[in-house]
């Protein structure tokens, strides 16, 4: 009878965690891909997340600091999608050469592009949401 109450505490922590999983997938925040101009920039992000580039690039100030940012990659003046694609292709100093198919080097361009089209934000104005995705009002936007 001493020890109930460790059951107790126990078992709401554990109907705690399953509760607030349920909530979390049952968002219907999850349509954040809607910004994309298109199925190959959806693609492309995956393409992203495959070679780990967030592990060293930045996206709108956000991921790794090793390489540059490449919210607007595609906009700097000399840095084109050929120039982009050829220094994914050969890699360079501290970056790895990824032998990408035709495909994701599609993909992966219009990723780019689709996120240099969208501008740049800064990620210290956004708010933190309760599933732990970020956004500019709080409402997903």
């Amino acid at each position: 009878m001493k020890d109930n109450w460790k059951r107790y505490v126990f078992a709401i922590l554990v109907f705690s965690f399953f509760a607030f999983s349920l909530h979390l997938y049952s968002i219907k925040n999850f349509e954040y891909r809607k910004g994309y101009n298109s199925k190959l920039a959806q693609n492309g992000e995956l393409v992203w997340q495959k070679y780990n580039c967030q592990s060293c690039h930045q996206m709108y100030g956000l991921g790794g600091y090793l390489g540059p940012d490449l919210t607007n990659v595609l906009s700097v003046n000399g840095k084109n999608a050929t120039y982009v694609l050829a220094v994914i292709q050969t890699g360079n100093k501290q970056m790895p050469a990824n032998n990408l198919s035709e495909d994701e080097k599609t993909e992966i361009i219009e990723f780019l592009k689709s996120t240099d089209a969208s501008g740049v934000s800064d990620p210290k104005s956004f708010v933190k949401q309760v599933n732990g995705m970020i956004s500019k009002d709080g409402n997903g936007n």
